[in-house]
Order: C-alpha cells, then sequence, then structure tokens
C-alpha cells in the first residue's frame, strides 16, 4: 500500500496562517449547505449563473484535487468524501496520497472500487520527484512501485507537483530534471500512462546562470512532448506571471500563462483550477480563495482552451484549494460556480 506524498517545500511554505485556523473555525459551514447542494452544483443554477449559453466546463470533466480534502480524507476516510464529492456535481478525482488516516487502511481494490461506485472517475495522481531517502515513495527512488500503484487504480495520468529543481536552478540542471522527466514518461508511456508535471510560481523563474532564459521554457524544449506532459497550476501560473515578468536586470519579460496552453494544448492534458483575489501587496500578488470568489477569469480561460478545434473534451479540470477555510464547503461553492458558467453568446 502506498503513502501520502510528502507536502511539496514550496507549497508548503505558502500555505497561510489565517487557512490553517480557518478549517477549524469553519467546521460547521458543510452543514449549512443542506441538501440544496447537490443541485445547484449539477445544474448550474447557482446565482453566479453568467448567461444562457453552452456551459464553459465540459461534461464529464469536473474534478477536485483531494489534498484540499485530506482533512477529511484522514479523519472520515475516502468513502464519506466521495460521497460528498458525487452531491456536489465532480467527475473525477486526482489523489495525494492512497491512505485514510484514521479512518484505518484500504487496499488500491477497494479504493478504486469505491470511487467508481460514487460516479468518480480516478484521473490522476501526485507523488514526489525525489529523495535522500532511497526507500521514499518517488519517482526517482521507487518508479516500479509508483506506476505499479498508479496502474491498480486504472489511473490514465500519474504525476509531481515537485519542481524540476533536482540539481538547481541552471539551465544545464533543467536539462537534467528534464531528463529524468523523459525517463519517467517512456516508462509510464509503456504502461498506458501519461507522466505530468505540476508548477508552482518558481517554474516561471530564471536560470540563475543566464538570467535571459526561463526556467519553464527549457523545461517545454527540453522534455519530449510524447512522453511528458504538463499540469497547469493555473492560479500559481498566474502568481509567476506577477513574480517574474521582469528579469533579474530589471527588463521587461511578460507572458500570458494561457497562450503556453493554446500555443501547445496537447500537452496540457490537466489544470488546476483555483482562485485568488488580486492583492500587489501580496509577495505573490494574490491571496487563495475558493473558486468564483477570485479575480482569476475562468470563463475566459476554460472557454479559450475548450474552443479549440477537437479540444473541448481533451482535458481535465481539477478543482482545488491548498488550505481551504473548511474543505467540503470549498468543494460544493467551486463545483457550483463552474458549473454555473456560460460562454458568452
Amino acid at each position: 500500500m502506498s503513502r501520502f506524498s510528502q507536502p511539496d517545500p514550496e507549497l508548503t511554505h505558502r500555505l497561510s496562517r489565517r487557512g490553517m485556523l480557518g478549517v477549524a473555525a469553519g467546521a460547521t459551514a458543510a452543514a449549512l449547505l443542506g441538501a440544496a447542494a447537490p443541485a445547484t452544483a449539477a445544474t448550474g443554477t447557482a446565482s453566479g449563473t453568467k448567461g444562457r449559453g453552452r456551459p464553459v466546463l465540459p461534461p464529464g470533466r469536473l474534478g477536485i484535487q483531494l489534498y484540499s480534502l485530506r482533512d477529511k480524507v484522514s479523519t472520515l476516510g475516502f468513502g464519506p468524501v466521495f460521497a460528498e464529492l458525487e452531491r456536489y456535481g465532480y467527475d473525477e478525482v486526482e489523489f495525494a496520497g492512497y491512505t485514510q488516516g484514521s479512518a484505518g487502511p484500504i487496499t488500491l481494490a477497494q479504493l478504486k472500487r469505491l470511487a467508481r461506485n460514487h460516479g468518480l472517475n480516478p484521473i490522476g495522481s501526485h507523488v514526489g520527484y525525489y529523495s535522500n531517502d532511497p526507500a521514499a515513495y518517488t519517482f526517482a527512488q521507487n518508479l516500479t512501485k509508483v506506476l505499479d500503484d498508479a496502474q491498480a487504480l486504472g489511473l490514465k495520468h500519474i504525476g509531481t507537483a515537485s519542481g524540476p529543481f533536482r540539481y538547481g536552478s541552471t539551465v544545464d540542471a533543467w536539462k537534467r530534471a528534464a531528463e529524468d522527466f523523459n525517463t519517467y514518461g517512456a516508462a509510464a508511456k509503456a504502461r498506458g500512462m501519461k507522466f505530468y508535471q505540476h508548477n508552482h510560481s518558481e517554474e516561471f523563474s530564471f536560470a540563475t546562470d543566464n538570467p535571459k532564459v526561463r526556467l519553464y521554457d527549457i523545461l517545454l524544449k527540453e522534455t519530449d512532448p510524447d512522453l511528458v506532459y504538463l499540469e497547469m497550476d493555473i492560479y500559481w501560473a498566474y502568481v509567476g506571471q506577477f513574480r517574474f515578468s521582469k528579469r533579474p536586470d530589471g527588463k521587461p519579460a511578460p507572458f500570458e500563462p494561457l497562450n503556453y496552453v493554446l500555443k501547445r494544448p496537447d500537452r496540457y492534458p490537466l489544470f488546476h483550477v483555483k482562485d485568488g483575489e488580486s492583492d500587489p501587496s501580496n509577495p505573490y500578488g494574490y491571496n487563495m480563495t475558493d473558486v468564483g470568489d477570485g479575480d482569476i477569469d475562468y470563463q475566459r480561460f476554460i472557454s479559450a482552451v475548450t474552443r479549440l478545434r477537437g479540444h473541448r473534451m481533451a482535458h481535465h479540470w481539477q478543482a482545488e484549494h491548498d488550505n481551504p477555510a473548511e474543505s467540503f464547503t470549498f468543494a460544493c461553492r467551486s463545483s457550483a460556480h463552474l458549473h454555473s458558467l456560460r460562454e458568452k453568446c
């Protein structure tokens, strides 16, 4: 049985104290959602409806990263969590580990069956990239075991939320990391899966030995597009835009996260949909919030991708919040908002 992957250090250090306290403070909020919650999420009749056009969100493609619900998984277990997600109108789940804490042991076969019984498709999983521990559950240390578990769950995607910083932040360091990713991608492809990397904001910074080169561009160039895929965390990409639209020498280097996707849509099978309120006083430019409460225009972003020829059903959209005030409330409200979005007529 595999273990929960260790939190990514960059992600962990970004979690706010306010959010940490909010998990306990908002514990009663989920009960207030009541029986109306699933109808709101599934039909898109919430007050946030944007119009009468075609739904922005493709049918069957709304998932959630279970890291957002780790408090509930560790105390209630996967079963009650999956039951709530089914009520909220979710179609897919992305794992961040395969254990359920005080709820007791569960096998991969049981986990797969439990998800299916609640109409949830296990679409992917986050696993660590590397560790100094030779026994660690990471791609670098235990590739075969990682892929065995993913295959047992029937996953189509298996990836990491760790940045490609294993060897440093130079151009050659990222080329070496790209070689690692190509190796993992080839092994995943041999089993009918896609290997992917999930970004935070630091991937959009610049190489320490060549400040004209953006590290993310090295990753795209040096990884084989037939072997390595990307899961764009849209929130962290816009944080990267805020932080790294100037080179270290101060010269402008603007970029638009959406353009990365529109130029290479086949490389982005998965997305993380998380939201943030713009806050220029914050060093990251945003304060993370529930989907729909922030300033990231998901009607624009999702529509732009799904309008590409042949791409409406080619991508998977995973709601996420790194540290929600109340995780069931986050899941319900995010689903309701995304289902409510309509394309402009």
